[in-house]
């Protein structure tokens, strides 16, 4: 009976999760007000901006969507792994069926690609005014940079293992 309880609080405690999600779910909107502006900037000097400044200005604007796009892939995959499935009481299931692709080991695997897309874009950002930097802060940031693409490469490769000792039949377990 006590064993019972400790279960369902346990189990239930994921729905505070919920609390997260909605938060960035507000972050987001906040995010998107940002975006706004920053695109509003970028509409207003379009005849100004040269080149140079307008590539950097299309980089932020990218940036921004990406990292937009990344609350939503840890919001819904969040909800969907942790919390409770989309479209399990609906008959909506084919406007979400992309949902259930992703599994923890794929978003850590996205979420690990969108950072270095991220890290790639600011790297892009900073090479386009890399007279304006210090030499040492730009070897940092590779340094980083290249940290995380080999964590990113990391993570796909013990994902792709895991993945091939779950195909693995049971007797012949490594």
């Amino acid at each position: 009976m006590l064993e019972r309880l400790i279960e369902r609080l346990i189990l239930s405690s994921r729905w505070i999760l919920v609390i997260f999600i909605l938060g960035l779910s507000a972050s987001l909107l906040i995010y998107a007000v940002s975006f706004c502006l920053k695109f509003y900037k970028v509409a207003i000097h379009v005849f100004d901006y040269s080149e140079n400044q307008m590539i950097l200005a299309m980089l932020g604007l990218i940036d921004a969507a990406l990292v937009a796009s990344l609350i939503v892939m840890v919001m819904i995959s969040s909800y969907e792994n942790f919390v409770s499935r989309f479209g399990d009481d609906n008959d909506d299931k084919e406007q979400v069926s992309f949902l259930g692709k992703l599994d923890s080991g794929s978003l850590k695997i996205k979420v690990a690609s969108s950072i270095v897309a991220i890290s790639s874009i600011h790297m892009l950002q900073i090479f386009l005014n890399i007279d304006t930097i210090a030499n040492d802060k730009v070897m940092w940031i590779v340094i980083l940079h290249m940290a995380f693409v080999v964590s990113a490469l990391l993570l796909g490769f013990l994902e792709r293992i895991m993945d091939k000792k779950k195909d693995l039949p049971k007797d012949n377990k490594v």
